[in-house]
Order: structure tokens, then sequence, then C-alpha cells
């Protein structure tokens, strides 16, 4: 018998057991009508992410009898994902989570009470903005990405689609930050009640800049006569409306067909992928690995559940801060993007290839162990070196995790100043530490830089095949810095050409032309562009 997502799993149990899916111990139209009347807990994101981490957070709740109510989700930037991938399935979707050893555990969530696809100022944000004033909503997160959070250009011109919304005032804001911030506004005018609003997305210091983006908004309104400077209070005060900080972290690629295939086999019958307009992947099912953190700062004034009894680590401020750099500046940011660089010059199609190759393990074995650890604060609550083992023995050699070196790749000249810039940093700075025995992070580097010869957003991979670059806002001005250069070419000039870029700071957080790293990096990119078929042998020699 094949199961659906709308079934009812109470009257099915067999048939949910024989496909394999855990099914939830409440009635999610109970959980539903409950959740109408005493909201706690809403989330801006629709996506796999949301799907794989908070919406079983919220389960887990439930179950485990913190709440009776569930959780709410709102989507700003695509809303075809609530009418694609929510409403027909009654909120619901399996949660697909898989194993290194092939095996899968799906879960079928059904905490979702409702969903809300936000376009315009109509019936849909009428029933959200009705949430929105309710005092009992305690906190809101985000997961929006990184972009979602920018309201300007590089040289201070409001973007586009932001300068309506800045000059039209609240009824005109649908953008995630806009439609927030006239959230917000709404809740200030039913009483200023408090809540929490926190930032799930995966980058350093992420409360900070949802705090600076919707008090920036306020700010504009506020200028243009659309609100009172108490509004600006209110967003301010951190008694009222408080911005914790937190560090998230589960791979959760795209929905994949094998998994799609395997689902079927098992029983499963909502198994289509769907890709909407705005070029969104989304499934009834998130797939994902078993591997996951949520550390988020303690600081909700409007009160919470207990967290912690769904997985949640509450902690203070600098512990969030030092969990967070613990990841993204060494135990698995810089790893990441060390394989991804250089699977994409090898060719590796996954992740978990480029780890199985024996050079590149050993090289990211190199990085964290050897050339990480030594400059990370512990931040207590897990220990960097467990996190650490985790991702090199276990999260990254996972064959069954759709991940590519291309998608991890993007936009990596915005990751290089965090991911190595900060570890650089350190030993620039250390009285014990020397920054010219680094090598897995100069290798790195010049990796990457190897890998731009090309032209027109098309690199070279070590076999001197032509491959697609992933996006970068600095691939084209990189790219043309580096022109002339060429795989097996004349290298006379490449010291010339590449010192101008290792003296970027704002790609590599200081001059590099002032620390022993520049000549190392020149070294490598040379032994790697004197022809092909150089990549592992290079790596092999420097890390003897």
């Amino acid at each position: 018998m094949t199961v659906h997502l709308t079934d009812d799993f109470a009257a099915n149990y067999a048939a949910w057991r024989d496909a394999g899916i855990a099914v939830p111990g409440f009635d999610p139209k109970a959980v539903r009508n409950y959740t109408e009347q005493h909201p706690y807990w809403i989330h801006f994101g629709a996506g796999n992410l949301f799907r794989a981490v908070h919406a079983p957070i919220a389960q887990d709740l439930i179950e485990n009898g913190e709440t009776k109510a569930g959780i709410l989700v709102a989507e700003t930037f695509d809303a075809d994902i609530i009418d694609l991938a929510y409403k027909p399935f009654d909120n619901r979707c399996l949660q697909v989570v898989l194993n290194a050893d092939g095996s899968v555990d799906s879960r079928l969530i059904a905490s979702v009470a409702d969903a809300f696809g936000i376009r315009a100022h109509d019936g849909e944000w009428d029933r959200l903005a009705k949430v929105f004033r309710d005092p009992q909503l305690q906190f809101v997160t985000v997961t929006i990405t990184e972009k979602g959070y920018a309201l300007t250009r590089p040289d201070g011109e409001l973007l586009p689609w932001i300068k309506p919304e800045a000059d039209g005032g609240p009824d005109k804001a649908v953008s995630a930050m806009g439609a927030i911030t006239a959230l917000l506004f709404e809740r200030f005018k039913a009483g200023a009640a408090p809540i929490a609003m926190v930032s799930t997305d995966n980058f350093s210091q992420n409360g900070d800049r949802f705090a600076a983006a919707i008090r920036q908004m306020a700010g504009w309104w506020h200028a243009n006569g659309f609100v009172g400077s108490d509004f600006l209070d209110y967003v301010k005060n951190p008694a009222k409306v408080s911005f914790p900080l937190s560090m998230i972290d589960r791979i959760t690629p795209n929905p994949a067909e094998a998994v799609s295939e395997l689902l079927a086999k098992q029983g499963f019958g909502d198994t289509e992928i769907i890709h909407t307009p705005k070029r969104t992947n989304v499934a009834p099912f998130a797939n994902t690995e078993k591997t996951w953190y949520l550390v988020i700062e303690d600081a909700f004034p409007n009160g919470r559940p207990d967290l912690t009894k769904a997985g949640v680590y509450l902690a203070d401020r600098d512990t969030v801060n030092e969990a967070d750099e613990m990841k993204v500046t060494t135990c698995l940011n810089p790893l990441h993007t060390a394989l991804a660089t250089f699977g994409m010059l090898l060719g590796y199609p996954s992740m978990s290839k480029t780890i199985a190759d024996p050079t590149l393990r050993k090289l990211v074995e190199r990085l964290g162990y050897t050339e990480g650890l030594p400059v990370v604060t512990d931040p207590g609550i897990f220990s960097p070196k467990e996190f650490l083992r985790q991702v090199i023995e276990e999260r990254v050699p996972n064959p069954n995790i759709p991940d590519t070196p291309a998608r991890i790749s993007t936009d990596t000249s915005q990751k290089i100043p965090i991911r190595y810039g900060v570890t650089i940093g350190k030993y620039l700075k250390s009285d014990t530490l020397d920054a010219g025995s680094l090598v897995a992070i100069p290798l790195t580097i010049a990796g990457w830089l190897r890998l731009l010869l090309g032209a027109d957003g098309k690199g070279t991979r070590d076999d001197g095949s032509e491959v697609t670059l992933s996006s970068d806002p600095r691939l084209a001005d990189l790219q043309a810095a580096l022109a002339g250069l060429t795989v097996g070419g004349d290298l006379a000039d490449a010291d010339a050409k590449l010192r101008p870029i290792l003296a970027d700071a704002a790609i590599f957080g200081t001059d590099l032309n002032a620390t022993p790293l520049a000549d190392k990096i020149i070294g490598y990119f040379r032994e790697f562009a004197a022809g092909t078929g150089t990549v592992d042998a290079t790596i092999a020699k420097a890390l003897k």
C-alpha cells in the first residue's frame, strides 16, 4: 500500500510502518486548532532547511509535552513554495535522514500548523498580521540566506526592490526585511508586547545583522513620517525586541532524484520534486544528514518553551560566538571550501567523492587538526575536536548526501576572509604560532586561483578541460587580473599578476604580501599551473 502525506496516519498506521516511516504521536488537527488560539513561534523561510531543522524541533517539543502548539511558517521570497509544496499536503512533509551506511530514517512532520505565502498586503497578510498582534507570540526565526538581509548596494544606494518599501512605508513592504519590520509595527500598535527575533541563517553575527536591517528600515519609515520615534525605541530596546545570535549546522541539499526513487520503492507516494518559477527546488520531502547543531543565545524577552528538550543548545552570547567561530573558521566551513575547490579542479561529482581521495583527506586533516585547532576557542558546550572528527569521518564522507563541489564553491571570494583570514590573522598575532608553518591554507588559496584560469566564467580543471565556475561577485575581476596565465603556458608574469590579488584585504583579511604566505601561494600556484595532472602530486609533496 502506498502512503501519502495527507493520509490519516492513525487509521493506517500499519501502512506507514511498512513504508518505514515514523508518524507523530499527536493529532495534527488538534495542534492546528490550538495554535490558532495560542501561537508562540513563527518562522520565515519555508525552504528545505526549515523542514529539516525547525519543523522537526517544533514536532519534538509537542511530542515531549513542552507545548500543545505547532509552528507557523511564512515565505516572502518565493510564495509559490507555499502553494505548491505546503497547501496540497496539509502543510506536512517527510524528513528523510540519509545515513552513511545507505539506510534512511524517514519521519512524517506534521508540526506546521499554518503556512503563509506573502506576495502583497491582502487576506494572507491580514492573517499573518493577526499572529503578530497576539501577545502570546514568543519568538520568530528566519532562514532567508545572507542576501535577504541586504537593503543597500555597496555605494549606499537602496536596492531597487527595497526603495519602494522605504519610500512607501509599512503598507508597501513585502520583502523579508520590510515585511518583518511592518509586522513588528503591527505588534507595536497592538500593545508593544516583547518578542525575540532569531536569525538562524548560516553566517556569523547573524542576530546583529538582523537587528541592523530591521532598525534601518524602521529608521527610513520614521524619516518619511510613517512611524513615530516610539516605534524606533521599541525595536532598539532588547527588553522588548531582542535579536539573539545563533549558530546552525545541518547539511541539507536540494531534494534528490535518488531519494525520490528510494521513497517510492518503500511505499511513499508524494515524491515529485517541484521546481518553482523562481527556480526554488522543493519537494514533499526534505533530505538531510543525521548530525545537526543549533545554538541560540538565550535572550527571549517573552519567554520560550524548553528548546533543549528538542536538542537545541541555549547559551550566552560569548558561547554562541565561540561555537560559530569554531564552525566557520576551523572545523567545517574551511574544510568544505578546500574540498570543493579541489573537487572542482579534479572533476569530482560530489563532496563525498572529494574526501574519498586520500590526498584531499590528508589535506583537510592537516587543515583542521594541525592548523585550525590550535587557534580555536572551545565553546564548552561540545568538543571542537569531536565536531571536526564528525565532519571528516562521518559527515562529508556520507555518500548518500547529494552535495556537490559546485554548490559549496559559490561566492568563494566572499567566504575566504572568514574561512581562512581569521585563522591567518590569529597566527600573525600569536607569539607562539608561526604563519610560515601553514601549508593547507596556502595550498587551498593557490588551488582556488589556479581553478580560475580561463575567461567568461569558465575555469580550467586539472586535466585541462573547461569547467563552468560557480557564481562569485569577484569572478570577472579576478579572471581579468589573471588573464594571460594559462595551464602549461608561460608563467613568467605569475608573480606580477598574483601579488595585487594577494594584497586585497577584502578577500584575505590582510595583505598577504606582508606575510610569509604570499611566496608559498605563488610557489604552489606555479606548480599547479605548470601543466595538467599536477594537483595531486603538488598537494602530496607539500604535505610530506
